[in-house]
């Protein structure tokens, strides 16, 4: 019943629309911190409505606990694939603190990343739409709002599960960047959840803001309070791990990444040699 949540475009859009080193121009637009901050509470209270809603309707229609998971999983892959296409030119579609603190640390030098009072802000919009969300989810099934999980999470591999989960998610999320693959973000980063949500012993929540918000459900999809602590300092390693991966496998920030020209040319009259990769240099 994973999520991560969270997604993947650079964390403040652009005062400016520049081109990149093919010519291209990037789709992103600029928007104040309070669209920005109420982008992130919407897109985590859906989230987790999804991820909530699409569990309890599971057990209510199966009882047989792999058509449940392949629902809830299916249903957060369209859901979040949705609320990053959707979100993401406001506010980047984080919808995860780990993602929002791993941006901001990948592009504190260079200025392209959140500022510290970005961050601030982000980060309790994240948890209070993610416990909004799990509070939607219980009202439009009829059950109490707020219902404390008894689904206990406490477990060494779960833990490892969440690290795994959470480090995925970085690595592709500031890789994309890296490489100029960041209008792939919503299919990527729902793919990846999608497959996370099976690879891993925790089903892969990833995603500090969207666990806090499920302990308030007694649901499929619920996990205990007294579980959130090792899950969240799990998804934290993991975000360490996964900045490490990003810097291993692509360099640091500002050095060229070769990779395969396009099958297509760009509108803007980019071209490129067929016969050989082109080079281009980008930034997280």
């Amino acid at each position: 019943m994973g999520l991560l949540l969270g997604a993947a475009r650079h964390a403040r859009p652009a005062r400016t629309v520049p081109e990149d080193a093919a010519g291209r121009r990037s789709a992103r637009v600029s928007a104040p911190l309070a669209r920005r901050v109420a982008a992130e509470a919407v897109g985590s209270a859906a989230l987790v409505a999804v991820v909530v809603g699409s569990g309890i309707q599971a057990t209510e229609l199966s009882r047989d606990i792999g058509v449940q998971l392949l629902a809830n999983s299916l249903a957060t892959v369209f859901g979040l694939g949705v609320l990053i296409t959707l979100l993401g030119p406001v506010s980047g579609a984080h919808f995860n603190p780990v993602v929002t603190l791993a941006v901001w640390f990948s592009g504190r030098r260079g200025g392209d990343g959140p500022t510290g009072r970005d961050v601030a802000a982000y980060i309790p919009a994240q948890v209070a739409g993610a416990i909004t969300g799990a509070m939607l989810a219980d009202a439009m099934f009829g059950r109490p709002l707020v219902q404390w999980s008894t689904h206990d999470r406490s477990a060494g591999q779960l833990w490892l599960g969440e690290v795994v989960a959470t480090a995925g998610l970085i690595l592709l999320v500031l890789g994309l960047t890296r490489v100029g693959r960041d209008r792939l973000a919503p299919v990527a980063v729902a793919s990846y959840i999608g497959a996370a949500y099976w690879f891993t012993s925790s089903t892969s929540f990833a995603n500090p803001a969207v666990t806090a918000g499920r302990a308030f459900t007694d649901t499929f999809a619920g996990i205990a309070p007294a579980s959130v602590g090792g899950f969240v300092a799990a998804q934290l390693v993991g975000g360490l791990l996964g900045l490490a991966l990003v810097a291993g496998v692509f360099g640091r920030r500002g050095t060229a990444v070769r990779t395969s020209p396009p099958a297509h040319r760009e509108a803007s009259g980019a071209t490129s040699n067929a016969a050989a990769p082109t080079t281009a240099t980008t930034t997280p």
